[in-house]
């Protein structure tokens, strides 16, 4: 059965979609995109990830025509045609084809936004990653200064995937004037000796991630005391624990970062008890 898809109006299957190649997407990544998990076949937390779009758009003066329920009702869709039970759908909207003048920098006069979605089969709520951790290491911060919008610009964290992978890792954290800003596409967090879990603060030089607000009021639920605060890799390497948040992977326990274990090098009690308890509150708002 063929991967069905969403392209500017239709559902088609993947190998029939067709974007024209002076999309400005692909010339320029001028576009946004999100990426929503999909539990016992419903999106999950999609409310927020819609709000996150709307605000990305809006900071990089796009707009589009169609609503933001709109859109969440064609994600649904796509999960539905697909089957997915537990996976993810995918959504880029770009800025579109300037016919007139084909590839200028500028906006174009009357822009036609080209919006994409598809879905993916993933086992998250049974994760074998999450079983066993996942070993991370620390690589330079060389992105852009608006990290807070989703941009489909992704080379720097492409670079960071494949520098983890050379490395025969599963991860890659930035740092950036000595300090961890994030994972390559997740949030990261540690939770010290003193029961503190440490959060970078929201600015621009992170992305909002929609798991780590979720996350944190958990843990706040839990008597985790939470730090909106700044960590260097050696804080990290004296950590209890490790964690990393994301669409994908929920809540990924992190045990090792540079060749250093993380507390007995297994996931930790409170990074487990938090995704136990994220997977069944997700669970709750859709039921």
């Amino acid at each position: 059965m063929s991967t069905i898809v969403y392209l500017n109006g239709e559902f088609m299957p993947l190998e029939e979609a067709k974007i024209s190649p002076i999309d400005r997407g692909f010339l320029f990544a001028d576009g946004i995109y999100e990426v929503s998990a999909v539990l016992d076949g419903k999106m999950i937390e999609n409310q927020p990830h819609m709000a996150r779009l709307d605000r990305s758009l809006g900071e990089i003066g796009m707009d589009v025509p169609w609503s933001m329920d709109e859109i969440a009702d064609i994600m649904q869709q796509v999960a539905d045609k697909n089957g997915i039970v537990e996976g993810m759908v995918y959504l880029q909207i770009t800025r579109g084809a300037d016919w007139d003048k084909v590839r200028d920098f500028g906006f174009p006069k009357d822009p036609k936004p080209t919006m994409f979605m598809f879905g993916q089969h993933k086992n998250l709520s049974a994760d074998p990653a999450a079983e066993k951790g996942i070993r991370v290491i620390t690589i330079p911060e060389i992105r852009w200064e608006r990290r807070d919008i989703k941009s489909v610009a992704l080379l720097a964290q492409t670079l960071g995937k494949q520098a983890a992978k050379d490395a025969g890792v599963d991860d890659a954290w930035m740092v950036e004037d000595g300090l961890v800003t994030e994972g390559t596409s997740n949030s990261a967090f540690i939770i010290t000796e003193n029961d503190e879990l440490i959060a970078r603060p929201l600015t621009n030089e992170i992305l909002p991630g929609i798991t780590r607000i979720a996350v944190l009021k958990l843990a706040e639920e839990m008597q985790l005391k939470v730090v909106e605060g700044k960590f260097d890799p050696e804080q990290a390497y004296k950590a209890k624990e490790a964690f990393s948040t994301s669409a994908s992977a929920l809540v990924a326990p992190v045990v090792e970062i540079d060749g250093h274990r993380i507390g007995d090098g297994k996931p930790g009690v409170y990074t487990k008890r938090l995704r136990e308890l994220y997977l069944e509150e997700a669970r709750k708002s859709i039921a």
